[in-house]
């Protein structure tokens, strides 16, 4: 990169009062700035550390000191550094460079992304503040790309037909959550050859971008841009504190209007200040002009020039020292001392001086508003009379002050006035109510920068028509309206084939608003015409054409009141019908929406002028239905509908149903025809015949004129069959379809030997046993009735003996809800102390037999049973339990009513928390869960019936293992022998020592062997110990749970000593543990369930091992999935899984060695469980 080239530095300032005569270098500097170095213009809004000529020329000019407010290059080199070594984002920086003006240039920056989760965020600047994201267009393009292999963001600046404006210093940032990382770089661009145009400061005034060609440039400040101004008439450049200095005091107002400021008062205390004489000045070389203006976000520079460098330099502000930061920037040049303020606002516009030793010097600045421009113009406008008219334009400031005129003439709204101005930011709107064709003018609007007109037509509405007339057609004597509506309220004129319309009784004209009728009441064939309306002063006619008409009529009178035609099937219908109308009516005959046709078909239809025939030749069942006539013409349509009744014999019943059935008779219902054939039906003939024979017998001569029949005289158990043939007035039907099969039964004879079984307070139960006769239907079941005494009256005895009783049906009531096939059955709910009548009825498919008579009532209370307890034989003695197992006793009794139980143990109530007592009816049950030895006692058990008492005792003993021995001593050692002694235990278990076993241990190995057991008593003689040897000895005491849990030792050692024999081994013979196989546990005849695995086991031993095969029928079973065989320590299992009936059979063990052969059967019976 070339090194950039030092270049002189000027400010543009904003036009400042014309200075005196006698010092022209001043106009110089406060004036506008040289046109040759834009670059330098564009770099006034940032501060001057950031220029990169100067920051080399900061290192190299030993006449230039730095303010406190500015740092040197050096510093800023060494920021840079410290930042590139501590860079965590960019693995590639954007680097400086040089272009010529109108190439391109791109700079690039790449970011790695290995370590982040989602895309940073970078950021472009120019300076310290200007963003270029929002400056992307033709001259600059952002852009970004992302390599998934390297895993690294590139993003690159590309600027495109550089200017000299674009050059200065940019920063590159990029964030990614908390990590931060920038890049600082420099642009030149090269200034190309020829002459420079003059800038108009005026025009600079202007936003950038606004309506010029370059919009979208890096530029903001139009103060700091040059750009081509387009041709047009050049305008001087003016010096609005010289206008304002010859200006009379009466045309300041107008002045600051027209340039924009608003301060009148602050501006005449600086045009008052300016008019003073300064005296010569010792200390200052050249002092601050007396005022400075610059606009609202630029930048200002104040420079004196001391007479001595050497004397100390102060900035004020309205008597507050000025002091460095960033806003107020300074500067050594030699003996001009320099102040920048950046970013001027409002609160910057006051009264600024500077001191060197005694003396001071002022100046005021003056921070105006940039002019309003007009930045969307006035349209010309149409409009009509009434309209709302509205007048847009659009300004570059918000709120600004906007003036309306008309015709020259300013426009000022008021309360009732039809101007009315509307503000809506930037948007200003002229809004006229109403508008009248006085408002049509020239309007225009002025702004302090800017004006803008257009032209406003009012012309009169044109007239529409909203509701033209339209052609009508009118029946006779009906009323014809004809209405029409237009745009505007005007009158008009009516005519009637060329002819003006007069009013009369029957013909109205009506006129309202900007609607229009022609009203004729009971219309008549002379009104029939072409009707024309036409509006006052328009040249628009309204026709229409108006035609009466006579409608179609269907004369019905000679068919009755509800149009029916009768005719019989098979005859011919001719059905002629009178008509009128004019013209004469068409006549459609139609059915079912079916069109009838004219022609020769069966049905046909023949037309007249004044009649309309129906014709049917061969009339069947399907013709009858309704029929209807559709007449129509240009006067309308009639209809009508007639009713045509085709009658016939009438279709056959359905298949009758057989309700009920006797030993000799039937009761047989059914339902009419669907189809009655048109006629009423009279009534039915019945038929019947036996299943087996096709001759059928009428049963009835006369018409039964009911759907019910009862045929007798049939024979019982044979099957019958029965059809119906329905009677009109026309003929008798077709036979039904016949009835099911149906057989004659009777009922049973009455039930037998009616007894009571038991009776409580509450129930009774009676059995009998069954009928002598059942018949043919069979028996179904039995029915229980009772009734209280006192329903009914006692009859004389019958022939058995047996009590008759004549009860109403609603006195018995019904015991049982469904039938019983059981003899015996209990009536409960009964009160106590009541009487009742019982009797039972059997039943079948014939109905219900006689019914079966107790013969006296039946008292409801219970028979005292004194109690009676049954002691099980096995509780008759002592009941004897293990501690943790669980007692059940079932102790059975007898009583009634039902007896009360007391138990008790050792006399005193029984702990219901530890023994759990149940009782019934019939039985009690004492029930522990884990029994305990306080569990042992005697518990009693009495019974209870009113004043009957029974009484039982039951011993129940649990027992446990007992304590070990009390103390076990060595009474005497002799040879190889030792006589021990011990005392029994303290606690036996609850039950008698039945024995102890004795062991001993070596002291060596103090491993114990048992020498006795199930010893008796308690001393024992223990023998044939070894010589050498020293024993301890242990005593364990057991009764019938088992030996106790601890046993006692001998506290002394018993010592074999040698007595100088010489021990000889005895001689052991070779055992024979050789045996053939034998079954010590046999096979088993057994039942399975079908789907449920089955196992045959049984137990085998022989040595050497036996080989072991199953065989079922003699066959052996060999790799089969559906067995599986174990042998495990001698015991054989076969397991047949989810078995058949078909794996039923005679299975065989077979167990074979070198000894022998065994083998064993047993049989498998397979089960099939009913689902």
């Amino acid at each position: 990169m070339p090194e950039p080239t030092k270049k002189e530095e000027n400010e543009v300032l904003a036009p400042a009062p014309a200075p005196a005569p006698e010092e022209p270098n001043k106009e110089k500097e406060a004036g506008t700035a040289p046109a040759k170095e834009p670059n330098k213009e564009k770099e006034a809004g940032t501060a001057p550390a950031k220029e990169p000529n100067k920051e080399k020329e900061a290192g190299t000019s030993p006449g230039k000191e730095w303010s406190i407010g500015e740092s040197p290059a050096g510093e800023e080199q060494d920021k840079q550094n410290a930042n590139s070594q501590l860079s965590t984002l960019f693995v590639e920086k954007p680097q400086g460079g040089s272009v010529k003006v109108g190439e391109n240039i791109t700079f690039i920056a790449k970011v790695q992304a290995e370590d982040l989760l989602r895309k940073p965020t970078i950021k472009w600047f120019k300076g310290k503040w200007m963003d270029l994201a929002s400056k992307a267009g033709k001259h600059l393009q952002l852009k970004e790309t992302f390599e998934r292999h390297s895993r690294v963001y590139t993003f690159e600046m590309q600027i495109i037909k550089a200017k000299e404006n674009y050059a200065g210093n940019y920063r590159c940032e990029v964030t990614y959550k908390d990590k931060f990382d920038s890049c600082s770089f420099d642009l030149e661009v090269h200034e190309s050859t020829g002459t420079t145009p003059n800038i108009d400061i005026r025009s600079a005034f202007k936003r950038s971008g606004e309506g010029q060609d370059d919009a979208g440039e890096l530029d903001f400040s139009g103060l700091l841009k040059r750009r081509e101004v387009k041709q047009q008439e050049e305008q001087p450049e003016v010096d609005v504190w010289e206008l304002l200095k010859n200006a009379k005091p009466s045309e300041y107002e107008k002045i600051a209007f027209q340039y924009g400021i608003t301060d009148l008062r602050g501006m005449l205390k600086r045009l008052k200040r300016m008019r003073r004489v300064e005296k010569k000045s010792a200390a200052f070389a050249r002092i601050l002009d007396p005022a400075y203006q610059v606009d609202k976000g630029g930048r200002v520079r104040f420079v004196v020039e001391l007479a001595d460098p050497k004397l100390e330099v102060k900035w004020y502000k309205n008597g507050q020292e000025i002091r460095p930061s960033t806003k107020y920037i300074f500067e050594h040049k030699g003996c001009e001392r320099i102040m920048f303020i950046n970013n001027c606002v409002l609160t910057d516009d006051s009264e600024y001086y500077v001191t060197a030793g005694d003396e001071k010097c002022s100046t005021e600045l003056f921070v105006r508003e940039p002019p309003v421009m007009v930045t969307k113009q006035l349209e010309d406008t149409k409009a009509y009379c009434g309209e709302r008219v509205e007048l847009e334009c659009e300004v570059s400031e918000d709120d600004a002050n906007v003036k309306w005129f008309k015709n020259g003439e300013e426009i000022i709204p008021g309360p009732k006035s039809r101007y009315h101005i509307k503000v809506e930011g930037k948007k200003h709107i002229l809004v006229i109510e109403g508008a009248t064709k006085a408002d049509t003018a020239e309007y225009s609007v002025m702004t302090t920068g800017g004006q803008s007109s257009a032209k406003l037509s009012v012309d009169l509405k044109p007239l529409k028509i909203l509701t033209p007339l339209t052609d009508q057609t009118v029946n006779l004597g009906k009323e014809i309206c004809l209405k029409c509506e237009v745009s505007e309220n005007i009158t008009g004129k009516w005519t009637k084939n060329g002819l003006p319309v007069q009013e009369s009784d029957r013909l109205k004209i009506v006129h309202k608003g900007r609607i229009h009728k022609l009203v004729i009441a009971n219309a008549l064939v002379e009104d029939e015409g072409d009707y024309v309306f036409t509006p006052d002063a328009y040249s628009v006619t309204l026709p229409a054409k108006v035609h009466v008409i006579d409608p179609p009529k269907i004369n019905l009178d000679g068919l009755g009141d509800d149009n029916t035609v009768t005719v019989i099937a098979g005859n011919k219908l001719r059905l002629e019908i009178p008509i009128s109308g004019e013209p004469p009516p068409k006549a459609i005959w139609s059915r079912a929406d079916k069109a009838i046709m004219e022609g020769s078909g069966r049905i046909r239809a023949e037309n007249y002028p004044d009649s309309t025939t129906l014709v049917i030749d061969i009339a069947e069942k399907d013709d009858s239905g309704v029929y209807h006539i559709n007449l129509k013409n240009e006067a309308g349509e009639a209809h009508a509908s007639i009713k045509i009744k085709v009658v016939d014999i009438p279709d056959p019943p359905v298949a009758p149903n057989v309700t009920d059935v006797g030993d000799d008779w039937c009761v047989v219902t059914w339902e009419p025809p669907v189809y009655d054939g048109g006629s009423p039906i009279l009534g039915y003939f019945i038929e019947r015949k036996k299943k087996q024979s096709s001759r059928w017998m009428r049963l009835n001569f006369d018409l039964c004129k009911e759907t019910i029949f009862e045929p007798k005289k049939m024979i019982e158990g044979v099957a019958y069959e029965v059809r119906i043939f329905a009677v009109n007035a026309v003929g008798i039907s077709k036979p039904s379809m016949p009835s099911k099969p149906f057989v004659p039964l009777a009922v049973t004879s009455p039930p037998t030997l009616l007894t009571v079984d038991s009776v409580t307070d509450t129930t009774v139960t009676m059995k009998w046993r069954p009928p002598d006769q059942i018949g043919a239907a069979g028996l179904d079941g039995y029915v229980l009735e009772y009734c209280f005494e006192g329903s009914t009256s006692a009859k004389q005895s019958d022939e058995n003996g047996e009590a008759a009783y004549d009860l109403p049906a609603d006195d018995w009531i019904v015991a049982n809800t469904e039938l019983i096939e059981k003899t015996k059955f209990t009536i409960t709910g009964l009160p106590t102390d009541s009487r009742i009548f019982v009797r039972v009825k059997a039943v079948n498919a014939a109905g219900a037999s006689e019914p079966k008579y107790y013969s006296q009532p039946i008292l409801v209370k219970e028979i005292i049973e004194p109690p009676k307890i049954r002691i099980p034989r096995h509780l008759k003695q002592t009941y004897i339990r293990r501690v943790g197992e669980a007692i059940n006793l079932v102790i059975p009794f007898q009583g009634k009513p039902r007896p009360e139980l007391i138990w008790t143990k050792d006399g005193a109530p029984i702990d219901k928390n530890q023994i759990n007592i149940r009782n019934s009816e019939t039985d009690t049950i004492v029930f522990i869960r884990k029994a305990e030895r306080s569990h042992s006692g005697k518990y009693d058990l009495q019974v209870k019936v009113e004043k009957f008492v029974e009484t039982a005792s039951i011993d129940i003993r649990v027992i446990d293992r007992p304590g070990p021995p009390q103390l076990v001593k060595i009474e005497d050692v002799w040879g190889e022998n030792v006589a021990l002694s011990w005392t029994p235990p303290r606690d036996d278990g609850n039950t008698a020592i039945t024995g102890y076993t004795i062991q001993k241990a070596d002291k060596k190995s103090m491993e114990w062997f048992t020498v006795i057991e199930h010893y008796h008593r308690t001393s024992a003689t223990i023998t044939e110990l070894v010589i050498g040897n020293e024993y301890y000895f242990r005593v364990f005491a057991e009764n019938m749970c088992g030996l106790s849990e601890d046993a006692t030792m001998t506290k002394e050692s018993a010592v074999i000593a040698k007595d100088g024999k010489i021990y000889k081994n005895p001689v052991y013979e070779d055992f024979d543990f050789t045996e053939a196989p034998m079954f010590t546990q046999p096979l088993v005849n057994t039942y399975a369930v079908a789907g449920y695995n089955a196992t045959l086991n049984c137990s085998v031993r022989g040595n050497p091992k036996p080989k072991i095969t199953w065989m079922k029928n003699k066959v052996a079973i060999k790799d089969d999935p559906r067995y599986r065989m174990f042998s495990n320590q001698g015991v054989c299992t076969l397991e047949i899984r989810k078995p058949s009936p078909y794996d039923g059979g005679t299975y065989c063990c077979q167990a074979v060695n070198d000894l022998g052969t065994v083998e064993i059967e047993c049989k498998l019976e397979v089960k099939v469980v009913a689902q």
